[in-house]
């Protein structure tokens, strides 16, 4: 799994690719915790996310609840096809803010 990560004032881009499973998960949420100390706003953008499993769901309901704990927001960008479906299947859609 790659992430880039562009910073623009508080607002965080983290751009994943590849499998966001269970040996890869704990990256991104070394990552979003790392970051949410200049970071007020997170924009994940998943279009490249080949796969997801509950440790990938995991970490992104950690970016989630970090980013909401400090007055900010999640948005979840261009989620690939693989990753609606999980969103869809877990009701994970309807909470967070997916933007397409």
């Amino acid at each position: 799994m790659n992430i880039k990560q562009s910073l623009n004032g508080t607002v965080l881009t983290l751009e994943v690719e590849g499998r966001l499973d269970t040996a890869t998960a704990p990256q991104l949420e070394e990552v979003v915790k790392k970051e949410t100390l200049t970071a007020r706003d997170m924009i994940l953008n998943l279009s490249k996310v080949e796969y997801i499993s509950s440790s990938g769901l995991r970490a992104v309901l950690i970016a989630h609840k970090l980013m909401t704990s400090v007055g900010g927001q999640l948005i979840v960008k261009s989620p690939s096809d693989f990753c609606k479906q999980v969103f869809a299947a877990t009701g994970m859609d309807s909470a967070l803010s997916i933007q397409e």
